[in-house]
């Protein structure tokens, strides 16, 4: 019997046209409707899940950055896990040295030294999920994350670093040069404490390696006293492993990787085809849920 549903966003739960379908939000409220847990797990900080969720209706918990913040369905932060403040700024530096692109997200927002960076590095993520998009339609709508301030532009990461009232919550890497992401990437191989996950061709996400959105998703089931093996997971890239693996129900995307696809119990359709409504009826009609 399934008592939870989480969904990832990105190339999950939102389309092409970076929406929320009919299908999918009908799907979602009637499983709250029979008492099932419904979260969204993402990698986006929880100002821009929200923003995503504007106008559906859709009220549930949501695990943002990757598992490094819980939040409710009202949006109280129920538990953060940051990276320590001397690996933040150790990452930081080698992050530098390596002169590749990256955002700081915290517990005040996220940010960004180079606006233009910030536009390109969404619109790779968009076009992994939806390489049939046009590349000016998907610019456009990744302009909208800095002009809607979802991204705040800084002079210097330095004083994000430096800020005392600032939890690092993650470091999201970003370059079209597969040569310096490879640099950057075996440069965090030996680092401990953290987990490096990725969200599209040419992304890094790097968080404590507490902040995943397996362990978020299990803390906050146990919390209420339910189990991850009564638990439906759909997800489309690597950073949705860690819950993918973790639950008694795992639904791959269509448009998932094939190592994501292997990794599931079962494969749903494309985003674009509504795949969690499909993966949340696939679930009724097995009688998961009495």
């Amino acid at each position: 019997m399934i008592t939870s549903i989480a969904t990832d966003m990105d190339g999950t739960l939102l389309n092409g046209q970076m929406k929320v379908s009919e299908a999918n939000c009908a799907a979602i409220k009637k499983a709250q409707e029979l008492g099932i847990e419904v979260i969204v797990a993402t990698g986006r900080s929880y100002t821009e899940a929200r923003f995503a969720l504007n106008g559906t209706g859709i009220e549930c918990p949501i695990i943002a950055v990757n598992g490094a913040e819980i939040r409710s369905a009202a949006g109280e932060v129920i538990q953060f896990t940051a990276l320590e403040d001397n690996l933040a700024y150790d990452l930081y530096q080698q992050l530098k040295d390596v002169g590749v692109y990256f955002e700081v997200y915290t517990n005040h927002g996220t940010y960004t030294d180079n606006a233009k960076k910030a536009v390109e590095l969404l619109v790779d993520i968009i076009l992994s999920a939806h390489p049939e998009t046009k590349i000016e339609d998907i610019h456009a709508r990744a302009k909208n994350r800095v002009d809607q301030g979802l991204v705040k532009q800084v002079e210097s990461y330095e004083e994000i670093i430096h800020d005392t009232s600032q939890h690092i919550y993650k470091f999201f890497v970003f370059s079209s040069n597969k040569q310096q992401l490879q640099q950057a990437a075996d440069r965090l191989k030996n680092v401990k404490g953290i987990a490096v996950s990725s969200s599209g061709n040419e992304n890094l996400e790097i968080t404590n390696d507490q902040a995943q959105k397996g362990i978020a998703l299990e803390k906050f089931l146990s919390a209420k006293g339910l189990s991850m093996k009564d638990a439906l997971a759909v997800g489309d890239n690597y950073n949705d492993l860690s819950m993918l693996e973790r639950v008694g129900y795992s639904y791959a995307m269509g448009n998932a990787d094939d190592n994501i696809k292997n990794a599931c119990r079962f494969v749903t359709a494309e985003n674009n085809q509504s795949g969690v409504a499909k993966a949340i009826e696939d679930a009724l009609e097995r009688s998961m849920v009495k």
